[in-house]
């Protein structure tokens, strides 16, 4: 099994603003070729583990990129932060497909796509997780997030990873300890429990057309439509964590679209210190900042 393991090791490592990034492969499906962007922190020494960020970037299942300029200045900072940031591909199962993944996208097809991203996520985790000491991941402390499409694949790989996976059995080892969501959704945060609830950070506007804010069809398509399928956003999940009494941090923009779904860099400062108090500290906090877009 360890060699099943190495064989995917296939990377190269350049130098981005001087903080040194490796790209490894870490799975094969089919035509796809899934690679990571594995950001590592300047001060890492041998032998040490430091705690993982798993980023899914978003672009509607059709495109998007590990390497766009804002996921890689996030790789840095996060590594300036101490953090092991992983920047995943993952199959883009809507590229090319004349319905897309809107309204004329079939439901099925919908929650196809979605299963395909849990898997790729969850298989990125396994493989951080079974190379952690090569790569100096403390994989106790693995931070899930992602931006649109790719916070709609993170949360349903996080909490609802029971409804897509066939084989659980392979993911035994992967836990997460924490999640950052730039207006993302699940298909049902019912999934979310006293026995599964982390720590959380939610950005999302209350006006966002194509991911439900709160409980509300995708992309606002009617119910007579081949794409109509209910989703719980951010709103909702931030309910569910308040009725357990877990720790949230939730960035609500009244008024606010889609462009919630962009890395809140003037935030990020906030959002780190958030997860350093109750993740390593086990804190509970729950902050709601409203700011008025109208």
């Amino acid at each position: 099994m360890k060699n099943l393991v190495y064989a995917f090791i296939l990377c190269t490592s350049v130098a981005i603003a001087q903080t040194k990034v490796t790209t490894y492969t870490y799975a094969i499906k089919g035509l796809d070729t899934l690679k990571m962007d594995v950001y590592t922190p300047k001060k890492i020494k041998n032998n040490d583990s430091v705690p993982v960020m798993i980023w899914m970037h978003g672009g509607g299942f059709v495109g998007g990129a590990r390497n766009y300029p804002s996921e890689v200045k996030l790789g840095e900072m996060a590594a300036e932060k101490g953090y092991l940031a992983v920047f995943i591909s993952y199959r883009l199962t809507r590229k090319g497909q004349a319905t897309g993944f809107g309204c004329d996208c079939p439901k099925a097809d919908k929650l196809s796509t979605f299963k395909s991203a849990t898997i790729d996520f969850l298989d990125a985790a396994k493989f951080i997780i079974d190379n952690k000491k090569l790569l100096g991941a403390d994989v106790s402390k693995i931070i899930a997030g992602g931006s649109s499409a790719g916070a709609e694949g993170m949360l349903n790989a996080v909490y609802m990873r029971e409804y897509f996976v066939d084989d659980l059995k392979k993911y035994n080892d992967v836990k997460f300890a924490g999640v950052f969501s730039l207006a993302g959704a699940m298909v049902n945060a019912d999934y979310v429990t006293k026995e599964n609830a982390l720590p959380s950070v939610f950005f999302h506007g209350t006006a966002d057309a194509i991911v439900p804010f709160a409980s509300a069809p995708h992309q606002m398509c009617k119910p007579e439509k081949k794409g109509y399928i209910m989703l719980d956003g951010s709103a909702t999940i931030v309910d569910r964590l308040l009725e357990l009494q877990m720790p949230y941090y939730f960035y609500k923009v009244i008024g606010g679209k889609h462009e919630l779904s962009s890395i809140p860099f003037s935030q990020l400062e906030n959002v780190f210190s958030f997860f350093n108090r109750t993740i390593f500290n086990k804190e509970i906090i729950q902050t709601v900042q409203i700011i008025n877009k109208l």
